[in-house]
């Protein structure tokens, strides 16, 4: 069974928050852009990532990195929990990237005898149709995570998340019916002209980015089936201990106790109309009948429909 967290870990993290905290917005801007130039000039000496969460948006994904965190072996990246390098921020090349991530040296302190590796959490990564392409060609070896959510409560749960972020000012029915319109010929764009982001792409495809099955089976694709490890974050929630526990052995990590686990960023608000979500809900059927052979079982949220 792996150690605990060690304690330097736990003060580097408590005094690096309380300082980010306490610094005026211009200040921690300068202090980011110092540590992304150190970073930068360090980058060879720095890890690669061994694990990437690549989403889904608002299905737990902050929580699980979080646990992935405090385990012995893994050190999380210097700066954010996500690059979002793999999806808009790809211009910037692999030095930026890695800039991101701990010393190796850093990391062998922070992991107390373990090899340490390090990860992030992209959200936007299992959506992109270009990430996980951009992903199998940088890091070869690394392992994919997808949580996966109730399709219908995630969506609802990302139009809660954009709109309080200022993305988004329509009702969630009118949002949900103008979706097509929105996203209409983004994912093509992305793909064929280069350099290009898109704002409906990322912050408007509620049911889009629900669909899991095909933004699964690209993973598979491009990465292969034996790197790609899906979590339902029902069973996640319910089961932390047992489902982290297999995940570690997924990602060939020893056996670490995650203890207690709160749920982390989530926005609470006003109950979805019952009749609204079940057409909804009705519209992923066939995605979820797809999912569920690439499970090898029926989708937590399907059990009782």
């Amino acid at each position: 069974m792996a150690d605990r967290p060690s304690g330097l870990r736990a003060r580097t993290r408590t005094r690096t928050r309380a300082l980010r905290d306490h610094l005026p917005p211009p200040v921690r801007r300068l202090v980011r852009s110092v540590a992304l130039a150190w970073g930068m000039a360090t980058a060879r000496w720095r890890l690669r990532p061994a694990v990437i969460v690549v989403g889904a948006q608002r299905a737990g994904t902050t929580t699980l990195f979080r646990m992935l965190g405090d385990h012995p072996q893994l050190v999380r990246p210097t700066m954010v929990k996500g690059t979002g390098y793999f999806d808009d921020q790809y211009h910037h090349g692999m030095r930026w990237y890695l800039a991101h991530f701990p010393l190796r040296v850093t990391a062998r302190l922070l992991a107390r005898g373990h090899t340490p590796h390090t990860f992030e959490c992209s959200g936007y990564y299992l959506f992109h149709p270009l990430a996980a392409e951009r992903i199998a060609r940088c890091l070869p070896h690394v392992q994919v995570v997808v949580v996966l959510r109730d399709p219908v409560d995630r969506a609802y749960s990302a139009y809660r998340h954009e709109t309080a972020r200022g993305f988004d000012d329509l009702e969630f029915a009118e949002a949900v019916r103008r979706e097509p319109e929105r996203l209409a010929g983004e994912a093509e764009r992305l793909v064929s002209v280069p350099g290009s982001t898109s704002h409906s792409h990322r912050h408007h495809a509620y049911l889009g980015r629900s669909h899991y099955a095909e933004q699964v089976r690209r993973l598979y694709r491009t990465l292969g089936r034996d790197r790609v490890h899906l979590v339902e974050a029902e069973r996640l929630f319910a089961e932390p201990q047992k489902e982290f526990r297999r995940l570690q052995e997924q990602l060939g990590l020893d056996p670490w106790d995650c203890g207690e686990v709160a749920v982390w960023n989530a926005r609470p608000g006003a109950d979805l109309d019952p009749e609204l979500r079940s057409r909804l809900l009705a519209e992923f059927a066939e995605d979820d009948r797809v999912l569920t052979e690439l499970l090898g079982h029926q989708p937590i949220w399907r059990e009782d429909v």
